[in-house]
């Protein structure tokens, strides 16, 4: 599996068997995971060859996935403080708080970019024919049942908003809950587009579930 340019917490990255864990990663399941919000960085595996037995013959050396904190040391520090949401810009934001009217998240990456400010955002339920949630099935729309606090969305910014908030929206398959965890405190996958699974308890939960890539 490719692993993203961006990582969120908890996201599996790659199978632990071809990566080895670096900072900002741990191991769960036999996957590698991020374990902070930043840029993904693979290190050249280094050594020589590892002889495991006739059988297998040798295991090669494995490169190093790590997850690195809010780039303040990079040389590009201006342009990650400075970076801006834009309408049409596609950003990953955590879902802070509902009410049966709209999400407020705070907006944690920006394109490729991760945001060294949060920015907050809303994800409206407003008149039927211009829901910022759904792209269909709009008179079904209901906040309780797309999000919950700590999900984690993929959104586009439709509206730069007030002096408070950038205006976002989930219409579209592509966006949505990209990252939730279940009342029980576990990580859950997507089975449908509208629900979520726990994989320990085995209950569902809703959500409005974006596409894979």
């Amino acid at each position: 599996m490719a692993y993203p340019s961006i990582a969120i917490p908890g996201q599996p990255l790659g199978p632990a068997s071809q990566y080895l864990s670096g900072p900002g990663t741990h191991v769960q399941n036999l996957l590698l995971c991020a374990s902070i919000l930043g840029p993904v960085v693979e290190q050249a595996a280094q050594g020589s060859p590892k002889t495991s037995s006739k059988k297998t013959g040798y295991v090669p050396p494995l490169p190093t996935l790590s997850v690195q904190r809010s780039a303040h040391s990079s040389s590009n520090d201006t342009a990650l403080t400075n970076v801006l949401p834009e309408v049409g810009a596609v950003v990953l934001a955590r879902v802070t708080r509902i009410n049966p009217r709209q999400a407020t998240v705070a907006i944690l990456v920006v394109g490729e970019t991760v945001c060294s400010d949060e920015f907050q955002g809303l994800i409206r339920q407003v008149a039927a024919l211009v829901q910022d949630v759904r792209a269909t099935e709009r008179d079904k729309v209901k906040i309780f049942s797309s999000f919950r606090p700590g999900d984690i969305v993929r959104a586009q910014v439709i509206s730069l908003g007030d002096q408070s908030n950038y205006y976002l929206a989930t219409a579209g398959n592509h966006l949505g809950v990209v990252m939730a965890t279940s009342d029980g405190g576990n990580t859950m996958y997507p089975i449908s587009w509208k629900e979520f699974k726990d994989p320990v308890t085995g209950t569902t939960e809703s959500r409005k579930v974006a596409k894979p890539f």
